[in-house]
């Protein structure tokens, strides 16, 4: 199983991105897709994720600017970020879980002031 992320970048405080992240390989009933980040210096937190059935769960800090959805079919969690921040700046790993935790390699994410 593979995860490859992509959509990261540098953008300027205000812009938006969006990051995609498809799953391949053989994988059964993948349960939560999500998305982590880590800053430089700072340990890695949620960002959001989804869950199969489509409840949504996100870190207060991008509430109402993040919005995580995914596609079952295509076995691929996206994450649409706003009005990014410099704070939001941070590598970002894509996850899933299907009986196990499998992850992403990262894409980095830089807004600039």
């Amino acid at each position: 199983v593979q995860l490859q992320a992509s959509g990261g970048g540098l953008v300027q405080a205000g812009g938006s991105l969006r990051l995609s992240c498809a799953v391949s390989g053989t994988i059964f009933s993948i349960n939560d897709m999500g998305w982590y980040r880590q800053a430089p210096g700072h340990e890695r937190e949620l960002v959001g994720m989804v869950s199969r059935v489509g409840y949504t769960n996100y870190a207060d800090s991008v509430k109402g600017r993040f919005t995580i959805s995914r596609s079952n079919v295509k076995n691929t969690v996206y994450l649409q970020m706003k009005n990014l921040k410099p704070e939001d700046t941070a590598l970002y790993y894509c996850y899933v879980y299907s009986g196990r935790s499998y992850w992403g390699q990262g894409t980095q994410v830089t807004v600039s002031s």
